[in-house]
């Protein structure tokens, strides 16, 4: 399994380790880590009233993911004692290949990704499921949400997976650092895994 996270800002992608993927296998975190993504830095107090928690969890959370480089400090930046902190450019890989062996890190992995996949579906929910209706209508024009079945193999499959890339990536090149009038931060998901059979067991038994 491999789970990509890209982020429009270049630099290259990191395979995260079982310490990394420990640090992320918490809901807050998470949460934390999207809100950096999303919003730009962020101090422990701004965290703190984005999420409705203290700023000490905030502090604490945020401490936890820097110690795996997960996230750093802005250079420069200080709000009295308040520190600024980003996620630096690239994004993240969840890859099992390299937990594979260690029970501990195919755990985390498992429970990282579980947690990001929460977020995605509570995210897709949340829009689709209500606040679609008080959107604009150029961006409902501009929302959707496609399934597709085709029959592949494995092959072809990743060969199509290789071409959504280069598509997404060509767009976040070409808007990176994008500010103005209009200007709205995008999810862009392309999910692309095997179907279960349904009807390999009757298959097998005729």
């Amino acid at each position: 399994m491999t789970e990509n996270e890209k982020r429009p800002i270049g630099g290259d992608r990191r395979v995260l380790d079982a310490g990394a993927l420990r640090a992320l296998s918490h809901p807050l975190r998470v949460r934390i880590f999207d809100i950096l993504a999303q919003e730009g830095p962020q101090t422990a107090s701004t965290l703190a009233e984005i999420l409705g928690e203290s700023s000490g969890a905030t502090s604490y959370h945020l401490r936890a993911l820097a110690r795996h480089e997960l996230i750093r400090e802005v250079e420069g930046e200080r709000s009295g004692r308040e520190r600024w902190w980003e996620r630096p450019p690239g994004g993240i890989v969840y890859d099992s290949k390299a937990v594979q062996g260690s029970p501990a890190g195919e755990a985390a992995l498992q429970v990282a990704v579980a947690e990001v996949h929460r977020r995605r579906h509570e995210e897709l929910m949340e829009f689709f499921s209500g606040r679609i209706d008080r959107e604009p209508g150029e961006w409902v024009d501009a929302s959707t949400s496609m399934t597709s079945g085709i029959s592949m193999t494995a092959e072809q499959t990743t060969d199509l997976i290789r071409r959504i890339e280069a598509v997404i990536d060509e767009a976040a090149d070409a808007y990176r650092g994008q500010k103005g009038e209009g200007v709205r931060r995008v999810s862009v998901r392309a999910d692309v895994f095997p179907l279960k059979s349904m009807t390999s067991k009757k298959e097998t038994a005729s």
